[in-house]
């Protein structure tokens, strides 16, 4: 093989775009996101819906989820989120904590640890038992 095309399967392989069908990248955007959140003081899981560019309280914490993606159907099962975590500190002071991809197949990868919450993407869903955001 020439140097080129080493380069460019190299290149594929390890940004995760080794030689795939267009239609296998095929994403669905969702309008809500489904989390889990553990408040270590009691013990306690919470799942908790939010809509994609809302932000929902689960404890100190603010989750925002800005997008939520699944895999079409007939493909593998992958479900993931990029997810803006803010706490609020008990000076009600608000930073941010958590910027970045959350992956439902792997929890444990890129969930928010916090000294008393924890919280983690569980999967994503277009309608919602909770109303919609006005406007």
């Amino acid at each position: 093989m020439n140097r080129r095309l080493c380069a460019s399967i190299l290149f594929a392989v390890t940004t995760g775009l080794a030689l795939v069908p267009a239609s296998a990248q095929q994403r669905i955007a969702n309008k809500v996101a489904v989390f889990s959140g553990l408040d270590k003081i009691t013990g306690r899981i919470t799942s908790f819906d939010v809509y994609i560019d809302e932000t929902v309280q689960f404890g100190a914490l603010q989750v925002t989820p800005k997008v939520c993606y699944t895999s079409a159907e007939g493909e593998a099962a992958k479900t993931d989120a990029f997810v803006k975590v803010d706490e609020i500190t008990l000076q009600r002071d608000i930073r941010q904590i958590f910027s970045g991809w959350m992956f439902a197949a792997s929890p444990g990868l890129n969930a928010v640890e916090h000294p008393v919450y924890d919280v983690w993407l569980k999967s994503c869903k277009s309608e919602s038992d909770v109303p919609a955001p006005a406007g």
